[in-house]
């Protein structure tokens, strides 16, 4: 089969299109024809190992336990292992293999059972590929580290990129108040997506205006902890998701130490797979109350453009491999 693979860490220029062995089904598997991938900044840091923390997850001086990437897959099932109860040969279905070694970027993809769920027959492959990392980052954001209740308000920064079109539309299935925050040719989106407030962030500095909120969402956010935290209410959180090497010692070092002073609460999210909370997206998608923003589309055979294109900053949304 045909597969994006890599044997050290650097740019995009490093990935390569080569026939690599077809998986088989272990037990508790299903092996899946990947028909949609999706790029997340997930693929991208472990390509050149940024932050160096990568390293130790991935391999020390090469990426010898992921040469494979992507997280997001959606596909039909070709052949089941021992033990699957769930799915058979012949379903669509979609879901998060990044605990499973990534591997979406590639003709075939082995995935356990409890990582994947059933595609709704009204959504396509690209927009089901399109929800499962950055679907479910989003939610967690929100629901568990920000603890969002009805009549909150949120402020979302970075509000057009993947998990920031998908928390703008929970936020506000949520019955919260939503502020996004994004450059001012993606307003727009930010507003049809359900935001009830749009700042422009080359106009207009949030953290001066004298609004306060319940929850801080920044994800991949270029201000620093205390800009954040000055705009939190007395009880509110501020949760990062994603950012760079410095947002990332904040968020990990100083956020606990922050969190005891007063009752302000500093968060780094990440996303765990969890079939249940993929199963709740999936009933979302397929009612029509949320939506897969997608940017663009590229094959299989440049998924390096893909990658490239992400890191620029300029997507609306997500970017998609397919190979329908």
């Amino acid at each position: 089969m045909k597969a994006i693979v890599y044997c050290e860490y650097g740019s995009s220029d490093v990935l390569r299109l080569k026939e690599v062995e077809k998986p088989f089904p272990g037990e508790g598997e299903v092996l899946i024809r990947v028909r949609a991938a999706s790029v997340n900044a997930a693929d991208w840091r472990m390509m050149r190992a940024d932050p160096f923390l990568v390293r130790f997850h991935a391999g020390l001086f090469r990426p010898s336990k992921f040469p494979t990437l992507g997280a997001d897959i959606a596909g039909s099932v070709e052949a089941v292992g021992l033990g699957v109860t769930q799915f058979r040969v012949g379903d669509e279905v979609f879901g998060d293999v990044f605990a499973s070694g990534f591997g979406g970027f590639a003709e075939y993809k082995c995935a356990k059972e409890h990582e994947i769920v059933l595609k709704p027959s009204n959504v396509s492959f690209q927009e089901a590929a399109a929800v499962p990392l950055a679907g479910l980052t989003a939610l967690h954001a929100l629901r568990d580290a920000g603890k969002l209740q009805r009549g909150q308000k949120v402020l979302i920064h970075g509000a057009s990129g993947g998990v920031g079109t998908f928390a703008v539309q929970l936020a506000n299935y949520f019955g919260v108040e939503v502020t996004a925050v994004c450059s001012s040719k993606k307003m727009e989106i930010a507003r049809s997506l359900g935001a009830h407030h749009v700042i422009d962030y080359s106009v207009q500095d949030f953290a001066q205006n004298g609004q306060k909120y319940d929850l801080v969402l920044a994800v991949n956010g270029f201000r620093s902890i205390f800009d954040y935290r000055r705009v939190l209410k007395s009880h509110g959180r501020y949760a990062m998701v994603g950012g760079n090497a410095g947002q990332l010692f904040q968020a990990l070092l100083l956020g606990p130490f922050l969190s005891m002073v007063g009752g302000r609460k500093t968060v780094a999210v990440s996303s765990k797979p969890n079939q249940k909370d993929l199963l709740f997206l999936a009933e979302l998608l397929s009612s029509k109350q949320i939506k897969s923003v997608i940017d663009r589309s590229y094959p299989l055979s440049e998924v390096p453009d893909a990658i490239r294109y992400l890191e620029q900053g300029h997507a609306v949304g997500k970017v998609i491999i397919t190979q329908e």
